[in-house]
């Protein structure tokens, strides 16, 4: 039960397609005046469906885990976690991440580096007959006419966003190409490195009892002893997880942090927070695990997925602005988008 003035962590201290390769889809192109209308309504209906798509991939990847329903955003920390693209060097970002993130798991890849079929090819490699690709979605804004549909518009009238999805294919899924080696730090270092991250964050932090919460009131985070946690990465965790909601305070992000147990609002920053940590875990190279009523949390969020294809894309881009906002707290802060 969540007390008045708090946002509660419920993972309380824990217990020892069918796209053609390589084809980029536009979603929306530009016409004349003479073609308004239809570029108005086909722009709106567009969108529509990439929300669909992506989501639809989403839910089939978490339906299809091994034996159980699975959140795309837990993860061991290793290099699945991180999904890079072949021809940049850059990490995707906010839902492309999570799209990536549920496909691997769903496919059993090891490896998080992607590329479209046109990447793969330029980098000398070849996508297997039959491998089926998974949909990222760029977007660019645009300068249109004031006539532009309102929901992709700027509050003057005068921009919108122009969308396209992407196949893309894991490198499990090519042959001809070998990665060099990823290095990973020891153990040790990337946990000192996960203190050091937190406590550049300037969030009060006070040790003591059994519950983990963000109270907004005091600004502070409450978190259990160490020792009350199974091991480094669910202390790390959940104490990232508590200052995940700290970032929506109203002096930093401004997130609505009212809700309650149960309420609409608090699901939203739960979902919001769990991404957020799934994210900056990877970037950590430390594990994300799941809630013990991790069953229950993700039936209830694939009944909101099937309602509503948009919620994931909000939480998506919430918690990659959240984790912005915590690298840009870091002393040698470097945003990394493909």
């Amino acid at each position: 039960m969540t007390r008045p003035e708090r946002v509660k962590n419920s993972r309380e201290a824990r217990g020892k397609n069918n796209g053609k390769a390589g084809r980029r889809r536009p979603i929306e192109g530009m016409g004349g005046p003479h073609k308004a209308r239809v570029v108005q309504s086909s722009a709106s209906l567009a969108r529509a469906d990439v929300y669909s798509r992506v989501t639809a991939e989403i839910i089939v990847a978490i339906e299809q885990g091994t034996g159980e329903w699975r959140a795309p955003w837990f993860h061991d920390g290793a290099s699945i976690a991180r999904p890079t693209n072949i021809a940049s060097g850059k990490r995707y970002r906010g839902i492309n991440t999570l799209a990536l993130w549920a496909a691997g798991f769903a496919a059993g890849h090891s490896d998080g580096l992607w590329g479209t079929y046109k990447q793969w090819q330029e980098a000398g490699a070849r996508v297997r007959e039959g491998e089926r690709s998974t949909t990222v979605v760029l977007w660019r804004e645009m300068a249109t006419s004031r006539q532009a549909d309102a929901d992709a518009t700027d509050e003057d009238g005068h921009r919108r966003m122009l969308a396209r999805a992407f196949s893309v294919f894991n490198i499990a899924q090519v042959d001809g190409y070998e990665r060099s080696p990823v290095p990973v730090l020891p153990e040790s270092e990337r946990l000192a490195h996960a203190e050091a991250f937190i406590a550049n964050l300037h969030v009060k932090t006070m040790f003591g009892g059994s519950e983990a919460y963000y109270q907004p009131s005091a600004d502070t985070v409450f978190m259990p002893p160490f020792a009350s946690f199974r091991d480094p990465a669910s202390f790390y965790g959940v104490w990232l997880h508590e200052n995940g909601h700290a970032s929506g305070a109203k002096t930093r992000l401004d997130r609505d942090l009212s809700g309650r147990f149960g309420s609409a609002a608090y699901a939203a920053e739960e979902c919001c927070v769990e991404i957020l940590s799934g994210l900056v875990l990877a970037d950590l190279g430390i594990a994300h695990h799941p809630r013990p009523d991790h069953a229950a949390y993700v039936a209830s969020w694939l009944e909101v997925l099937k309602d509503d294809p948009k919620a994931i894309f909000t939480a998506a881009s919430k918690a990659q602005q959240a984790a912005d906002w915590m690298h840009a707290q870091q002393p040698d802060s470097n945003t990394i988008a493909a």
